[in-house]
């Protein structure tokens, strides 16, 4: 379970959230501008709060009254970025690897094995990410988060750059993941269709506020 109660002042917008995610599909949801992405930076650890607490699963991830930052390497908490960010000058099995070698973990054949299937990115392997299209390579990212083993996937956005066929291709891949993974994930997103298709239960975000939490029923 994710529970999250932060502030944070950026320029000229102000920050303040709070809410719970359980198992499934959390949706953070809005316009553009909401302080969504920010919200799901916090969590990783990208972006400090200025005050409040962040609980993943009963281990404190941030606490600004306890003094208590948690290492982003050490979260262990997957993110999937709008852009994919691969590393153009490794393959896919290079790209692959890196999150499970950066936290430290010893390569697990098996585990990997049932990834590349999950996601049928098999064929990838041995390409480079500048000769793969926008749909293959967010697989190829999703593959990376998954394979740090997360306790909590954050998704930001990532259908946001594909054209309507990408996304058509993509969005099967998602389900699968929600389905057979059983990873607890924050689905960033202001696409109603999406957060109707993938999410369990919607947190609705305007101007840097929570206005509603509930099933995605609210978004209509």
């Amino acid at each position: 379970m994710l529970s999250i109660d932060v502030t944070k002042q950026l320029d000229t917008f102000s920050l303040a959230a709070a809410f719970s995610g359980e198992s499934g599909v959390t949706a953070l949801f809005g316009p553009s501008g909401a302080g969504k992405t920010s919200v799901v930076n916090m969590v990783a650890g990208l972006l400090r709060p200025d005050r409040g607490r962040i609980v993943l699963d009963g281990d404190t991830l941030f606490d600004s009254d306890a003094g208590i930052d948690v290492p982003v390497h050490r979260r262990r908490v997957g993110y999937v970025f709008q852009d994919g960010r691969l590393f153009p000058h490794l393959s896919v099995r290079r790209n692959l690897d890196y999150g499970r070698w950066m936290c430290g973990l010893a390569h697990d054949e098996a585990g990997f094995r049932h990834v590349i299937d999950l996601l049928d990115i098999g064929a990838l392997l041995e390409r480079r990410p500048g000769a793969l299209s926008g749909g293959e390579r967010q697989r190829v990212a999703l593959g990376r988060a998954l394979l740090m083993r997360p306790r909590l996937l954050l998704l930001d956005e990532p259908l946001a750059s594909l054209d309507d066929a990408r996304k058509r291709e993509i969005l099967p891949y998602f389900e699968r993941l929600r389905d057979e993974a059983r990873v607890p994930m924050v689905y960033v997103s202001h696409d109603a269709d999406e957060v109707r298709r993938l999410a369990s239960r919607m947190v609705r975000l305007e101007h840097g506020r929570v206005t509603a939490t509930g099933g995605v029923e609210l978004i209509d």
